[in-house]
């Protein structure tokens, strides 16, 4: 995903301080760079999270909808995820990039989200069959410095725990059509379960036989294939993907699956 050109004595730097335990910018092989999260920071939306992570700074918006439910799921409401790499963010977003490098986020994070263990859509249900409760998440890429489905899956579960869904209430019927009232209080409101919700774990595999995590742009460089795991926060793994061009040697991709996983974020 880096678009950076390193020389080999350079790339050999970096490979050479990670087999000895310690990186470039003094972290060890499962240590994440400095996190900053905030939320509510978006008035017009129901919830909102800004997710810095190292130089990768994301945007998360979610809005919510009242909406039919599809015929095959009368009782669950929908999630849906969109991202937008902006061209600014990174050279390698110009033209056909930053579509494709969306579309592989979206994919994933509506794989991250399909399963009732992960968010028990039947929550967003208001009349089975007729009305639910639709969240639209919007994911804007500010800046992309190293490791981005971590930091989108980590902004993601911020905005949904921050979105305040205002309380619906069904207040009769006219003409067979239901009649409901929206809460303006604003101690009224439904919150979002995220408590079981998993984030994206990457292992970049750097050289053979060793991953590390959070890796930085230049790192990336090094290592042109990466796993990137789904994993809650009871240790239960959900969903893998590989990114990039390569290949994991059985024990080396073992060892990523396993614990110990790194102590930040979850």
């Amino acid at each position: 995903m880096a678009d950076i050109s390193l020389s080999e004595a350079e790339k050999r730097y970096i490979v050479d301080g990670v087999k000895l335990g310690i990186r470039v910018d003094g972290r060890e092989r499962l240590d994440y760079r400095q996190l900053e999260i905030e939320t509510g920071l978006v008035s017009t939306a129901n919830g909102s999270a800004r997710v810095r992570l190292g130089c990768t700074d994301v945007l998360i918006t979610v809005k919510m909808e009242m909406e039919p439910p599809p015929p095959q799921q009368p009782k669950d409401g929908q999630i849906h995820f969109f991202v937008n790499c902006s061209a600014n963010a990174a050279p390698e977003f110009e033209g056909r990039g930053g579509e494709d490098l969306a579309t592989s986020l979206s994919a994933m994070l509506d794989r991250l989200y399909s399963s009732p263990l992960s968010l028990d859509t039947s929550r967003l249900c208001v009349v089975p069959g007729k009305h639910v409760k639709v969240l639209y998440v919007d994911v804007e890429i500010l800046e992309c410095g190293g490791n981005l489905f971590d930091t989108v899956s980590l902004g993601v579960k911020a905005a949904l725990w921050a979105t305040r869904m205002p309380r619906i209430y069904i207040t009769g019927e006219d003409g067979g059509e239901l009649e409901f009232m929206v809460s303006d209080n604003p101690q009224e409101v439904d919150r979002v379960d995220v408590s079981n919700a998993p984030i994206l774990i990457t292992h970049l595999r750097i050289t053979e036989n060793l991953t590390v995590i959070d890796p930085t742009p230049e790192e990336e460089c090094c290592g042109p294939v990466q796993v990137v795991v789904g994993v809650t926060p009871k240790g239960l793994i959900t969903t893998t993907q590989q990114l990039g061009a390569g290949t994991f040697a059985p024990q080396t991709l073992s060892a990523s699956l396993k614990f110990p996983w790194p102590s930040r974020p979850c």
